[in-house]
């Protein structure tokens, strides 16, 4: 499978990026990944809290030109 998706949420302002992105977790396989686009800066604190707090890993963040991408990894752990 492997199948790893983009979600692209540039233009939605917080809560929205970390409420989304959390869905979107949810509904992929344990150890898939997931990256995401946003250009809120809240992100940079709401998406690394909610994947604390829900057990997904946080495996890179980088800045890129006038957004931030996230590379994120579902828990392992039934949800």
């Amino acid at each position: 499978m492997g199948m790893d998706e983009t979600l692209d949420l540039r233009g939605l302002k917080c809560p929205l990026p970390a409420m989304l992105a959390k869905k979107a977790l949810a509904r992929l396989a344990p150890g898939a990944a997931l990256t995401v686009w946003t250009d809120d800066p809240m992100a940079v604190v709401d998406i690394p809290h909610m994947c604390h707090g829900e057990g997904h890993a946080v495996t890179g963040m980088a800045a890129r030109d006038g957004y931030n991408e996230f590379s994120l990894v579902r828990s392992s752990q039934a949800a």
